[in-house]
């Protein structure tokens, strides 16, 4: 967001919490817009961004206050569906704070098959829809199982995971979100921060690849979807890494592998 707004020419107000990587909040300053640090979670970051944007009469771009990111975010589905040949996989594990990702990939899928662009005949294969959360704060799938439609917000003083993109106690699309994964035939899972860095290892030791906490979390959630047979080996399973580990260098450097 800070920069688009260099970009533009416009102004940019940032909210974010204290405890937010160090690394990304000096990244953000460098494109020249206000930052504001603030104590809490990233809910709370949201709540300023709501009032700041009506004191001065901005535009509000948080999590689902407007229309633009989730239809930015189907470009994933659409770009997963063109690379396989204009088809989808068995199953897809995505990390849900805010969720967007997976209630842009549905309503993508959706207009796929809409459209007829899909090469499914009239089958209508869709994925399974699987998030995984942090066992610190895991709202969704404390709701998925209770086969609840809503999320009750996670008490934000018991919610604490390394991952910082996993740290939100109130996913705003929880509806959506878990509408996906009913309809998909899906799971949401909970895996420890223990299991995350484990899984930062792994990657970077076997593919190559330092990955983020929440992209970490993916692959703790395919091997233990694996361990319970939710999920076979045979299964098309795309997992998405939704960030590098280069902000968290620093946590990373104090676990003993």
């Amino acid at each position: 967001m800070a920069a688009y707004a260099a970009r533009g020419g416009l102004p940019a107000y940032i909210v974010a919490p204290k405890d937010a990587p160090e690394s990304c909040i000096e990244q953000t300053r460098r494109y020249g817009v206000e930052v504001a640090l603030i104590p809490g979670l990233i809910s709370d970051a949201g709540r300023v961004a709501a009032d700041v944007a009506r004191q001065r009469g901005w535009f509000n771009v948080a999590t689902l206050q407007e229309p633009y990111r989730v239809e930015g975010k189907k470009t994933m589905g659409l770009e997963l569906a063109e690379q396989l040949g204009w088809r989808l996989p068995d199953a897809i594990i995505y990390p849900a704070g805010g969720g967007t990702g997976i209630v842009g990939m549905w309503k993508a899928f959706a207009e796929l098959h809409e459209l007829g662009w899909l090469q499914d005949g009239k089958d209508r294969h869709l994925p399974k829809m699987i998030i995984v959360q942090a066992e610190g704060c895991a709202p969704l799938v404390h709701a998925f199982e209770r086969g609840e439609e809503e999320a009750e917000i996670w008490p934000s003083e018991e919610a604490n995971t390394l991952a910082a993109g996993l740290r939100v106690p109130a996913a705003i699309g929880d509806r959506l979100i878990l509408k996906a994964i009913y309809e998909s035939g899906g799971t949401a899972i909970r895996v420890s921060d223990e299991a995350m860095m484990q899984m930062v290892q792994y990657a970077a030791q076997r593919e190559g690849m330092l990955i983020a906490f929440e992209a970490a979390a993916t692959l703790a959630a395919y091997h233990t979807l694996l361990a319970r047979h939710f999920l076979e080996p045979g299964d098309e399973t795309v997992l998405f890494f939704t960030g590098s580990g280069l902000p968290y260098l620093s946590e990373i450097g104090k676990y003993s592998f």
